[in-house]
């Protein structure tokens, strides 16, 4: 578990420093004619409202970045549950850098929590079917690493990180060459050890799909009695995912048909985001 929650600061550092250069810009001209440079603060980190802690080892890199000194005491771990009103951190240093910090820290920890606390909820809901959970490319620009990260640490399980990493053959693809059998014939042809997953819609597609020889079939958008039906046919040919629409309300009917694994656009495109806040509780002028 620990390996798979793991963030490399390496690969997160250039998000933060855009961030950073976004909000601050040159400078941050309140916090600089407000603030005396020599005053060290202590700021608590609040999780306002319950749910799953995420991104704290980013919001803890964000302070670092504005001060190489600054303490930054994670009081909760990434992937726990937590109550509302509970302190998740403790930062002591420049309180110049905790103020201008502060916004984008608390875009990315609230940001990620809300993806894991979602994720969470389906998670707990299909689990009980042995039903995976997956996340979907519907991420936002240039934070995908992330958000990914987020539903890791909500108990779900990422599908591809981007084009380049697994082959899915979608309805378009199809289109452009005329049927299943052919798109599959040519990603079979240049990728001959790949796993090849191919979207389905009606029962007429999966029927193609299986003499194709797909390996994985995502029954898309296909309400409850045709996903019965297909993985009546599909039995163990293939692996089957469920996708499209994928809501709390409906999830447990589909996990229920047999299923492998389900998609959920939901999780990273539409998680609202766990209120938090930073409040500075103590303020000290350090002596040169």
């Amino acid at each position: 578990m620990e390996a798979q929650l793991k963030l490399e600061r390496d690969k997160v550092q250039s998000i933060i420093e855009t961030a950073l250069r976004e909000d601050i810009g040159d400078s941050d001209i309140t916090t600089n004619a407000v603030v005396d440079e020599c005053l060290i603060g202590t700021g608590l980190i609040l999780a306002k409202e319950a749910g799953v802690i995420a991104g704290l080892p980013v919001a803890k890199w964000v302070f670092e970045t504005l001060d190489q000194n600054i303490d930054f005491e994670m009081l909760v771990r990434d992937g726990d549950r937590v109550n509302a009103n509970t302190q998740v951190a403790r930062i002591r240093g420049k309180l110049r850098a905790i103020l201008m910090g502060e916004r984008v820290a608390l875009n990315f920890l609230q940001h990620l929590s809300g993806i894991a606390t979602l994720t969470a909820k389906f998670v707990e809901l299909a689990s009980p079917y042995g039903v995976i959970i997956k996340d979907t490319r519907k991420t936002t620009p240039c934070i995908r690493l992330l958000e990914k990260y987020a539903v890791r640490v909500g108990g779900g399980s990422n599908h591809r990180f981007g084009l380049y990493e697994s082959i899915l053959i979608k309805d378009n693809h199809i289109r452009s060459v005329g049927s299943i059998t052919e798109a599959i014939k040519r990603a079979r042809k240049m990728f001959p050890d790949e796993k090849i997953e191919v979207e389905a819609h009606t029962i007429d597609d999966v029927r193609e799909a299986l003499r194709a020889g797909a390996d994985i079939i995502m029954l898309d958008n296909m309400d409850v009695e045709t996903i019965r039906e297909a993985v009546k046919l599909i039995g163990d040919k293939a692996l089957i995912e469920a996708s499209g629409n994928i809501t709390l309300e409906n999830i447990q009917q589909v996990a229920s048909c047999g299923v492998h694994m389900i998609s959920v656009g939901e999780i990273t495109h539409s998680a609202k985001a766990l209120d938090m806040s930073l409040e500075v509780v103590s303020v000290e002028r350090h002596s040169k």
